[in-house]
């Protein structure tokens, strides 16, 4: 029996008015695949059935909705605390079976800055076909928004959340990319965007430049790109507290 694919089919970046987004952030083609699938792998099973009842709204369901098979992964390490007997190649047992499967992200694309990776290896390893299918990423969409280098980058995930360890760390990233002329990205949990705004502001050179994308893809959206020396004048932190406040965020620096 031949294997089946994994699809890796990316979810919109915000919950807000899903079905509205829909066409604006993922191709028909993505749509109608995600409508094809019986199988999955997801992070949630609750928001991924938000998501696929959206889909149906577009593209019906090859299959009712509570009919669906959703298997849970939360990456290797997450995983490992919730249930340490499972392993990648033990929920790729449809595609073994000769069925297509589709691994969604929470939000953006699987594999990037999301859980996945060990999953999409393991396909590898099987000899399935993995396609990625085109929907938004926040990292892409900030640095071409940014005006900073698109051609010389760097994804740093998460930084330290303590003060002093992120402010040393913000450091090390402004060195490099001065040394390298690299921009650097990263992003935070919504509930700490406002402290690392005012590490950025405490750690970083007046005439290093600062990108802060929020709400990307959304009709909130907001971008802007300064020299620090302009984000202390126009945004002061108790502005930014609330500008950035429990909202999707990404970062990028330029020194």
């Amino acid at each position: 029996m031949a294997i089946g694919t994994l699809f890796l089919i990316p979810n919109t970046l915000g919950t807000e008015d899903r079905l509205e987004q829909l066409s604006w952030v993922l191709p028909a083609a993505t749509i109608t695949q995600a409508a094809e699938l019986k199988y999955w792998i997801v992070e949630n099973a609750k928001t991924a059935r938000a998501f696929l009842k959206a889909i149906d709204s577009v593209s019906s369901l090859c299959t009712p909705l509570q009919e669906l098979v959703l298997l849970e992964w939360r990456g290797a390490a997450q995983n490992a605390k919730y249930n340490s007997q499972t392993r990648p190649e033990s929920l790729l047992q449809a595609l073994v079976d000769g069925h297509n499967m589709g691994l969604m992200s929470e939000a953006g694309v699987p594999g990037v800055a999301d859980p996945g990776a060990e999953l999409i290896l393991a396909a590898h390893g099987l000899g399935a076909t993995v396609r990625p299918l085109v929907g938004p990423s926040s990292i892409l969409l900030g640095l071409m928004a940014s005006g900073l280098n698109g051609q010389q980058f760097a994804f740093q995930g998460y930084l330290p959340n303590q003060n002093q360890e992120r402010i040393t760390r913000l450091k090390q990233l402004e060195a490099e990319s001065r040394r390298l002329q690299q921009t650097q990205i990263w992003i935070e949990t919504p509930y700490r965007n406002a402290a690392m705004y005012d590490a950025c502001l405490q750690a970083l050179s007046a005439e290093t430049r600062l990108c802060i994308g929020v709400d990307l893809s959304l009709a909130s959206e907001s971008i802007h790109t300064y020299t620090l020396s302009e984000w202390r004048k126009r945004f002061p932190s108790e502005k930014m507290s609330s500008e950035l406040q429990n909202r999707p965020a990404i970062f990028l620096l330029l020194a």
